[in-house]
């Protein structure tokens, strides 16, 4: 087999389907994925999303698994916070076919032990490249079998004991789906709230024909905001492709930042569990770890991304994770991200009182800030390095390499350029305390970025 390691990422594994990703090749993944697992359970659970290549990839992740002599749970079509809700409560290793926000000709595989515990390259997925790459072998012993379960009323179910909305006071939310799997969530994990839900794009449709479902980009934020002034929601909830993200618009249309959304759970968290630990990722806005500190908790700065995140929170016992993403993690829900249950957290704090969300968040926003901009560069490292080399000998300026490069200026400005994971770029992400200083280091930073 050939060097798989443009589609083996940090902590998935992602690629175009019928040029880097097929049916054989996914085969033996699910085979090599049964090996590592096969110490630990005699069962793995397997979801996939409702891109057109999913049903057929899971399959044949099926087929590899149980050719090794496992027996595999298949759930479905799910989101894949659905999928960590099954690998905890059935305590069995699973599978999620998806490619997340990435454009529809991409798909791939989010792979985790029992009780969603994290499969990333230290934690099993370089093992499962390397079995792929040298060649899977034959079990000679009988094949395992296929059953179905459908775990979606359960694990609405389980979130709704969680976050108690019965009692707030009734809310008009709008929620874009964007063709993607909160359409298939959504509607039973509210059923019967007292929450009035305006559904924007609930078809399934793996081809995304209104827009991107990735939130993070505001461009595919535009229809839910118009929607929620037409209609005059007190807020709005937009999902990305896989629903395991979510972001939050105010009763004005505004976003909400993620930073802010990840301060007012850990808040509710904390009441929770008093001195308990947060885990904020290392581009989560400042007022992140001032705001934890400030409820008595403590706050544990880590890199970006899933398997990072998880691993932390086990290693610190954190009771929450939060990332500027939009993912948000829940030691009651097996460490795992769920943008689903920050939803209800937000819904739940805004039904609790009075007030709009506009205010209710305004105290979790201390700072301004460029939101997530990226850059398509030919050569990553070259480029960091030469941020670092322009800012590194300013005097006042301390640089860390935690994940890419963090460059902290005098006066309580700072920015991160780090490579991404998934795709051939460079995420910038710059926070001061005004607007003024946002927009000038964000374009003294891509100036030199972009060459």
């Amino acid at each position: 087999m050939s060097d798989l390691s443009a589609i083996v990422k940090a902590y998935d594994i992602r690629g175009v389907v019928g040029e880097q990703l097929g049916a054989d090749l996914v085969r033996d993944f699910g085979a090599a994925f049964a090996l590592l697992i096969k110490p630990e359970s005699p069962s793995v659970v397997i979801g996939h999303d409702m891109r057109e290549s999913s049903p057929a990839l899971a399959a044949a992740f099926a087929e590899g698994v149980t050719s090794q002599g496992l027996d595999v749970v298949s759930i479905g079509l799910a989101s894949t916070d659905q999928l960590y809700f099954a690998s905890g409560s059935l305590n069995l290793p699973g599978a999620m076919f998806t490619a997340s926000h990435n454009p529809a000709k991409y798909n791939g595989i989010k792979m985790c032990r029992a009780g969603a515990a994290p499969v990333g390259q230290d934690s099993g997925l370089a093992e499962i490249r390397d079995t792929v790459e040298q060649g899977v072998p034959t079990f000679e012993g009988q094949p395992g079998t296929v059953t179905e379960r459908d775990v979606l009323a359960d694990y609405a179910a389980y979130l709704r004991r969680l976050v108690d909305l019965t009692g707030i006071r009734p809310l008009k939310v709008v929620v874009d789906a964007g063709n993607g799997m909160g359409g298939h969530t959504v509607p039973t994990v509210f059923d019967g709230l007292p929450v009035d839900v305006v559904p924007m794009y609930f078809e399934l449709d793996g081809s995304f024909p209104n827009h991107e479902a990735n939130p993070l980009d505001p461009k595919n934020l535009v229809d839910l905001q118009a929607k929620v002034r037409e209609v005059g929601a007190d807020a709005g909830l937009a999902f990305d492709g896989d629903a395991d993200r979510c972001f939050v618009v105010d009763e004005n249309g505004e976003a909400v930042s993620p930073s802010a959304v990840t301060a007012l759970v850990a808040t509710r968290e904390l009441a929770k569990d008093p001195g308990g630990t947060i885990i904020h990722n290392l581009i989560t806005s400042h007022a992140v770890p001032e705001i934890v500190t400030e409820h008595g908790g403590k706050a544990v700065r880590t890199r970006v991304g899933h398997s990072f995140i998880k691993e932390e929170m086990a290693r610190t016992g954190a009771i929450f994770g939060g990332e500027h993403s939009a993912h948000y993690y829940f030691r009651d829900f097996w460490r795992a991200d769920t943008g689903m249950l920050a939803a209800l957290h937000v819904l739940a704090a805004l039904g609790e009182q009075d007030g709009p969300l506009s205010v209710l968040t305004a105290e979790f926003k201390r700072y301004a800030a460029s939101g997530e901009v990226n850059s398509t560069v030919d050569d990553q490292v070259a480029r960091q390095l030469a941020v670092k080399d322009a800012f590194g000998a300013r005097s006042g300026v301390t640089i860390d390499e935690l994940d890419g490069l963090t460059v902290q200026l005098p006066g309580g400005a700072w920015f991160n350029l780090r490579p991404s994971n998934t795709e051939p770029l460079l995420r910038l992400n710059v926070e001061a305390p005004t607007d003024d200083e946002v927009r000038a280091l964000t374009d003294e930073v891509l100036a030199i970025v972009r060459g």
